[in-house]
């Protein structure tokens, strides 16, 4: 079973990729807040996989996927966006994020993405 980090400032998102993940057999190992939060909990719990909100206070989602890449090369991270933040999300693929899932989550298209990166 798939070690997966949930990256979100809102409790909200949080909750709703938590069930939707629960559902599909994976377990939610961790949630952090922020991108600051994000790296340290990366670190102490290595997860097979990151689901990272673009835009948080503190450290956004893009400069916490460049501090988890440089560190951890092999992290696995997908990237969760609102419509409209393309050019985020396509600086955060050029970081180094495995794919991305917008929001409103389809839970199918998140399944399908994780499955996809852990396949990888």
């Amino acid at each position: 079973m798939a070690r997966i980090l949930i990256v979100d400032d809102a409790k909200f998102m949080r909750m709703t990729l938590s069930n939707i993940l629960n559902k599909g057999s994976y377990e939610v190992v961790g949630e952090a807040q922020n991108g600051m939060e994000a790296v340290e909990m990366y670190r102490e719990l290595k997860p097979d996989l990151v689901t990272m909100d673009v835009t948080m206070p503190e450290k956004n989602g893009v400069e916490a996927l460049k501090e988890i890449k440089e560190e951890f090369p092999d992290a696995k991270i997908i990237m969760c966006s609102a419509i409209g933040q393309q050019k985020m999300v396509v600086e955060a693929i050029e970081a180094g994020a495995k794919d991305f899932i917008v929001k409103p989550f389809d839970e199918s298209r998140v399944i399908e993405a994780i499955t996809r990166v852990l396949a990888k």
